[in-house]
């Protein structure tokens, strides 16, 4: 059975039963404590928590998924993988535990003719909650299970909570047994790969309180609605109905394995080492490919990177599958083939997702060939001292700093006959892991968060008004100051307001806030943020200028009229800029986020090199035509798919419901998804200034530019600037830049000159210097100091001077200077001075703690500085002392 069939029967099943079939949410999930959608109920968590109501009573998905706890298991066991497929049906407050049961044991056992998964059910087992003994009666009276195939389990395994106070309940699992091939006997209770959990099943009843751990927290009561959440894994259905032996080998998968073997030459089965190795190049692939589609673009921070994460696991496995040279352009095509079927757009914005895998496989394996050479150096360094082990931090820098994996570096000092310290490495690892935890402690979960919103938005939805008025008549909902709502807010206070109404924009789709007020009578708001903390609720944060405002009380929201034109050109003016990057340079440059306010607009757009001069004037002078022009700006409301029909664009990450706003700009011209507020001509934005364009990733490029008013100022500054240089240079407006350009050429060999000068100053210094050699221990030292001097360079050439004119007997120069009024140091040692134990890293080291500072270099040459100049005597002799 495919994993396609798989799928669709599914939605079948239950669709037939009522359930509302709702798409696949993003991978970029929408709560703010998760990098991404982690499982199948997390789109529906503000229902079942009662935060929202929910659309429908009952709901079935197949949710896409991405988990990287477990991201060193994959490839190792047959059920781990980055990038899976989660099966839902969800219940709001409408049927419960033993429907729930009798649908899952249902669909499993209805035979293939009839649209079930056709599984025996002698190879079904369940776990339940160790005290739910309703579970216990419902598989009895549902299924007919025998009592040792019915398994009681604790809190640790069989209880689901948010890990907060809020809804919990107990869950039952449903395993399929492998067979005693694959382990021993026994049911789930002996944690073995032979019992495989296909489906989870939730039954949310209880209200917990505090407490922390899976286990350690008390059932408060009943909740008022119960709720079923569940999820079977769409992965681990398919192997064990296709017959093969893990995740990896499924028909959506296998082909990139495949592709791996034979780019390596090697054959799956053949090696333990290699499987797994094939393994992760399969999984990584294909979830880089669905991360890559769901806008996700490669970083170094969050989202972007794990993306890129995967990518270099990839690189790194195929590597030490031996192969050296670019495999994406190979595996990545066989991954969207294998998913295009369930998921169209990896095939049809497989331009976009292919530049950036590719550009970034590149760059790691320029990193590689950096690192190796990094890696070269210390693995003769490391022989140099007749040391057989690499040190740790050697390694973790090359891990950390470079990207170089370790299980790399591992391999190649093993091939140079040495061992790598990873005690140590472990230990740098470990404290960069509880830094990383430690930040993560720090954030607060979103329901703990939002449940205090639940009250407000279960009144129903804030009515936006904004689109057609900036003043609207309403009534405040609510009122909170410091996270817990009150019933009044007095002059002073910081609150955040609900009102059933609002003429206020809330922050969303790369658009600011608007500003204005919130009045009524006895009372005066000033806004400070709108937003949106929960879906369909509008939350205004405020300063309680004057008087005192309550809850019931009528209010009139006002909108800065000034702010918000310029928020609406700057908007429309990003629109305009997007249409105008895809007109010049094509298709492919798409946006990738954008920000904008009044008199600003900051756009991201998918590109892997910078803009020639030429071509940013090209952009500009083509948004500024468009504004000319004169077009019309129109909204419309539609459903998303026939919006999509005509063309709109929509941007990557953000979410759209079953309707969209399209906001078109002379018709075709600019026609995007977008919620915003804009102008209701182009001519109204005024004027485009880009005031610059710069990298923000390999394959991401941002364009900034002022609008209206603002850019205008920006131009106007600039034509005073070059009114002052013409007046100053006597110079015409069309010769300046030949002339600054002489100028500079002038002042360039004027310092040459001076550098030349003062060179031969210093060298006239050096003779001197020697003379005032004396013999200290078993050295000649030079020990002085020689004054102010501009650059420690100058202090580095005096040492190096003096040093080469001692000859080869063993000699230490030391000099020292105010270098811009700080002291400094440099120290230099020949070779027969090194034999005598002379060592200049030490004897800098020894000045620069007398200076008040720190230093420090190689054994021939050193330096050290610090903060009192006038110790530099004493440092000096500081270190004659040390060579006496």
């Amino acid at each position: 059975m495919q994993t396609a069939d798989i799928r669709q029967r599914w939605l079948d099943f239950f669709a037939q039963r009522g359930h509302t079939i709702v798409p696949s949410a993003s991978l970029v999930s929408d709560d703010p404590t998760l990098m991404f959608t982690v499982a199948g109920m997390v789109p529906f968590v503000p229902y079942l928590t009662g935060l929202v109501p929910a659309p429908y009573p009952r709901a079935t998905s197949v949710q896409k998924c991405i988990r990287t706890n477990d991201i060193d298991e994959v490839g190792k066991t047959p059920r781990h993988g980055t990038f899976f497929q989660m099966n839902g049906n969800f219940s709001f407050g409408d049927y419960f535990k033993e429907q729930a049961i009798a649908y899952a044991w249902e669909l499993l056992t209805t035979s293939e003719a009839d649209g079930g998964y056709g599984f025996d059910e002698r190879d079904l087992w369940v776990t339940i909650y160790e005290d739910d003994d309703d579970a216990f009666r419902y598989w009895k009276q549902v299924a007919g299970l025998p009592d040792e195939r019915i398994q009681r389990l604790g809190k640790d395994t069989n209880y689901w909570s948010t890990g907060q106070p809020g809804p919990a309940g107990p869950c039952s699992e449903i395993f399929f047994d492998r067979g005693p091939a694959y382990g021993a006997d026994g049911g789930p209770a002996t944690d073995d790969d032979r019992y495989v959990e296909i489906w989870n099943l939730v039954f949310m009843q209880y209200q917990r309180g505090e407490g922390t751990g899976k286990g350690d927290f008390d059932i408060l009561g009943e909740l008022p609605k119960k709720n079923i959440d569940t999820g079977m894994g769409l992965e681990r259905v398919a192997f064990l109905k296709q017959g093969v032996e893990n995740m990896y080998e499924i028909d959506q998968v296998r082909p990139v394995l495949d592709r791996a073997a034979a780019l390596s030459g090697r054959r799956y089965g053949a090696d333990h080492d290699d499987d797994v190795r094939m393994r992760i190049v399969a999984d990584h692939v294909r979830s880089s490919l669905m991360l890559i589609a769901d806008g996700v673009n490669v970083s170094n921070e969050g989202r972007g990177y794990i993306l890129r994460r995967l990518l270099r696991r990839t690189v790194r496995a195929m590597r030490l599958l031996g192969v050296d040279t670019a495999t994406l352009p190979e595996l990545l095509p066989a991954s969207r083939d294998a998913m295009k079927a369930a998921y169209p757009e990896v095939a049809t914005d497989f331009d976009r997702i292919s530049r950036i895998a590719y550009a970034e496989e590149d760059t790691f394996l320029r990193t590689l060939a950096s690192g190796t050479n990094i890696l070269d150096l210390a693995v003769a360094d490391t022989k140099k001292k007749g040391a057989a082990e690499l040190p740790g931090d050697t390694a973790f820098l090359l891990h950390d700093t470079f990207g170089f994996p370790i299980d790399l570096t591992l391999e190649m000092a093993e091939e140079a006959g040495l061992q790598v310290n990873r005690t140590e490495f472990d230990r740098l690892m470990a404290d960069q892991r509880s830094r990383a935890k430690a930040d993560a402690k720090n954030k607060k979960t979103a329901i703990a968060d939002l449940s205090v919103y639940s009250a407000f938005r279960a009144s129903g939805e804030t009515v936006f008004t904004g689109y057609d008025v900036l003043e609207t008549e309403t009534s405040v909902l609510g009122i909170l100051v410091d996270g817990a709502s009150v019933t009044r807010a007095s002059t002073g206070d910081i609150a955040e307001i609900i009102l059933a109404e609002t003429s206020l924009y809330a922050e969303s789709g790369g658009q600011e806030a608007d500003a204005g007020t919130i009045v009524g009578t006895g009372f005066e708001l000033e806004v400070l943020d709108v937003q949106r903390p929960v879906k369909g609720l509008t939350s205004h944060r405020v300063s309680v200028r004057a008087g005192e405002v309550g809850v019931g009380d009528a209010a009139r929201t006002v909108v800065d009229a000034d702010w918000r034109r310029g928020a609406t050109q700057a908007h429309s003016g990003t629109h305009i800029v997007h249409a105008a990057l895809r007109q010049i340079l094509g298709p492919e440059a798409h946006q990738s986020g954008s920000y904008n306010k009044a008199g600003y607009l900051r756009l991201d757009f998918s590109w892997n090199q910078g803009l020639s001069a030429e071509t940013r004037s090209e952009i500009e002078d083509l948004s500024n035509q468009a504004i000319r022009d004169d077009l019309e700006v129109t909204t419309r409301v539609l459903p998303l798919d026939e919006a999509k029909a005509l063309g709109a664009m929509a941007l990557f990450g953000e979410k759209y419901g079953d309707e969209v706003r399209v906001v078109d700009i002379g018709g075709p011209w600019s026609r995007e998804l977008c919620a915003g507020t804009h102008v209701r001509h182009s001519s109204e934005i005024g004027l485009i200034n880009l005031v610059s364009e710069s990298s923000i990733g390999s394959t991401s490029r941002r364009v900034e530019s002022l609008v209206g008013r603002d850019a205008f100022r920006d131009l106007a500054t600039e034509r005073a600037i070059v009114s002052q240089l013409t007046s100053s240079l006597k110079t015409p407006r069309e010769q300046l830049p030949d002339r600054i350009a002489e100028l500079m050429a002038n002042l360039k060999a004027a310092e040459k000159k001076i550098a030349d000068f003062e060179s031969r100053q210093l060298a006239q210094r050096i003779p001197e210097l020697v003379s005032g050699a004396r013999r200290v221990g078993a050295v000649t030292l030079v020990s002085a100091a020689v004054g102010s001097l501009r650059s420690s360079d100058e202090l580095r050439s005096l040492v190096t001077g003096v040093r080469e004119r001692l000859g080869s007997d063993a000699a230490v120069v030391a000099l020292a200077a105010d270098v811009s009024g700080k002291p400094a140091v440099i120290v230099g040692t020949n070779a027969a001075g090194r034999e005598t134990g002379a060592r200049a890293g030490v004897l800098a080291r020894a000045a620069a703690a007398v200076l008040g500072g720190g230093g420090g270099g190689k054994d021939d040459l050193a330096q050290g500085g610090g903060s009192d100049v006038a110790a530099i005597p004493a440092a000096l002799e500081s270190i004659s002392t040390s060579l006496s």
